[in-house]
């Protein structure tokens, strides 16, 4: 290091007196276009972070918005069940050629493809009727769609797109943004308190109606999106016999009604 003062100011000016009387190599565009292929469309390239994670966000809106279409964004789902094409509904629909097949790495001819799981579309066209189709009740929508179904199916989101006018980018890139949104069924939990309190208030006739109405039995696996287990402790200030949904207690549950209450709660999940 100089300890000479004015040393590193004196070296940058040298520089600059240099580079200032070199010849110039700007091209003034847009007066002056540069010479480039007549096809070239530029280069993509994705970075990465210095972890050596891929900086994308897979918000599919250069897809979206690639005036050639050259740009298609496609891959296995994350538990690599399915192939999936994202990108503007009214593109990828129609995009089974076999250039699109490569350019998304897919094998070709496309053996690989599986359509979604069908739904039945009655509770979701209800939904969709009520929000009046509007694509900017996005959010309340999915939400809606996701307690009647328990989860968001694709078929589900397909249809969102179509019938609303919305790109399919949009609807995905909003279901996947807020985290209390799943496209996976979420398995519910029902738990029975076996307390002194609550087995002397019936809460084990109200475990064996509730295993019935699921097909399942305390401590078995879930049956039909719903586990059936012995909750650890009772909630202090909750009375006898205690039921808990997903760790809400459920009122005026008795073993009269604990069967039929079982049986809507497993459908509503399945659906």
């Amino acid at each position: 290091m100089s300890f000479i003062p004015g040393l590193g100011i004196a070296k940058g000016m040298a520089l600059t007196l240099r580079r200032f009387f070199a010849p110039k190599a700007t091209i003034q565009y847009p007066e002056t276009r540069p010479d480039i292929a007549v096809r070239f469309r530029g280069r993509l390239q994705l970075l990465y972070d210095e972890f050596g994670n891929l900086k994308c966000e897979t918000c599919f809106q250069c897809a979206q918005a690639c005036p050639v279409e050259c740009i298609d964004m496609g891959g296995p789902d994350t538990k690599g069940r399915f192939y999936t094409h994202w990108g503007p509904a009214e593109t990828y629909g129609e995009r089974r050629e076999e250039s699109a097949l490569r350019r998304s790495g897919r094998p070709v001819p496309d053996q690989a493809y599986v359509h979604f799981e069908p739904i039945d579309l009655a509770a979701l066209e209800e939904i969709l009727a009520a929000r009046d189709y509007d694509p900017g009740e996005m959010l309340p929508i999915l939400e809606e769609v996701q307690a009647s179904y328990g989860y968001l199916p694709i078929a589900a989101i397909k249809h969102i797109s179509h019938v609303t006018g919305a790109s399919y980018a949009l609807v995905y890139g909003t279901a996947t943004y807020y985290s209390h949104l799943s496209f996976e069924r979420r398995t519910r939990t029902v738990a029975v308190c076996r307390c002194t309190s609550c087995l002397l208030a019936g809460s084990g006739r109200i475990a064996n109606a509730i295993g019935e109405g699921l097909g399942t039995k305390l401590g078995g696996g879930p049956a039909g999106g719903v586990a059936l287990e012995q909750l650890p402790n009772h909630v202090p200030g909750a009375s006898s016999p205690l039921v808990t949904l997903d760790g809400k207690p459920q009122l005026e549950l008795t073993e009269a009604s604990a069967a039929a209450w079982s049986r809507s709660l497993a459908r509503k999940t399945v659906a």
